[in-house]
């Protein structure tokens, strides 16, 4: 797959078959929409062509504003497109001149002079262009002048699409894993660094790898333990994770952590990727570090027995 992080990157290819959307999560619903598009494509002869907004306008306009909180960066919504044979991703950064065209210099710039559209396929609600004016309605009227047949979503996907969207979120932040894993169609993940703690986990006997985020819109899922799986290199660890504010230890910041099994290499610095299969518990507050490694003990035999 092809990545362009501006419309103007992108040259114009014969029989283009476009979607549009934000695509958070990449997940089932999402899934259905990439798949009819790869079919209309390998009816014509054609390439998939995705295109996508980064950042959201609300990061750009109110940049302190930091409740807004997406499933997928936009690094892993790459990832995924990639791994389902999307064959270019356009990622269009926001900007007053994009949002000022005219609905027919939309359609006739970007979709037709720039990418080549072919077919579109586009929900029932989409709208653009200046002040939103936009929407299947031109699409349906330019269509035939411009040379490209417009495939209309039903109301009812796009509607499942919303909900998944909105139920994945929730789950995630009510420690629901099975349940956002199921709309998603994956394990949800978290990708980030391994920076350099104060070690208290090694001190009890399950040292962890403390991750960072980078992403500050990157939702994380609720405070407590869960059963995960950790990518490094290729390879693939089970282990358990914290999320929290070590409240045993007085804890000021909200952590991630993950004790990885079987696994004593340097990784500091490195990008690892944890996949996220279930809730085991909440965060508590111990009387001390030898009733938290007590507990530790009982969660590692949950997390094995739920990862096996």
């Amino acid at each position: 797959m092809r990545i362009y992080n501006n419309i103007d990157e992108f040259t114009a290819i014969k029989n283009a078959v476009v979607t549009i959307g934000t695509f958070d999560g990449v997940h089932i619903g999402h899934r259905k929409i990439i798949a009819g598009i790869k079919e209309l494509a390998e009816q014509i002869g054609g390439e998939t062509v995705i295109l996508t907004f980064f950042p959201h306008p609300r990061m750009i306009l109110h940049p302190e504003d930091e409740s807004i909180k997406l499933i997928t960066t936009i690094t892993e919504k790459a990832q995924l497109m990639e791994a389902l044979g999307v064959d270019h991703l356009i990622i269009t950064p926001f900007s007053r001149d994009f949002s000022n065209q005219t609905a027919e210099g939309y359609i006739r710039d970007v979709l037709v002079n720039k990418i080549g559209t072919k077919k579109i396929v586009i929900g029932y609600d989409h709208r653009f262009g200046k002040d939103r004016q936009g929407g299947l309605e031109d699409l349906l009227k330019l269509g035939p002048v411009y040379g490209f047949d417009v495939v209309e979503i039903p109301e009812q996907d796009i509607n499942e699409v919303a909900i998944s969207s909105t139920r994945i979120r929730t789950a995630l932040l009510d420690g629901k894993i099975d349940l956002a894993n199921a709309f998603l169609g994956y394990s949800f993940f978290i990708t980030g660094k391994v920076v350099r703690g104060d070690q208290i986990g090694r001190q009890i006997g399950y040292p962890t790898a403390n991750i960072v985020v980078e992403e500050k819109y990157k939702l994380i899922p609720s405070d407590g333990i869960f059963a995960v799986t950790v990518v490094i290199d290729s390879q693939t660890y089970k282990g358990m994770a914290y999320i929290g504010s070590r409240p045993t230890v007085n804890g000021l910041t909200r952590n991630i952590e993950v004790n990885i099994f079987n696994f004593d290499q340097e990784i500091y610095n490195q990008t690892i990727k944890m996949e996220f299969h279930h809730y085991v518990r909440g965060d508590v507050k111990f009387a001390g570090l030898d009733e938290l490694k007590v507990q530790l003990a009982q969660d590692k035999v949950d997390v094995l027995k739920s990862l096996t």
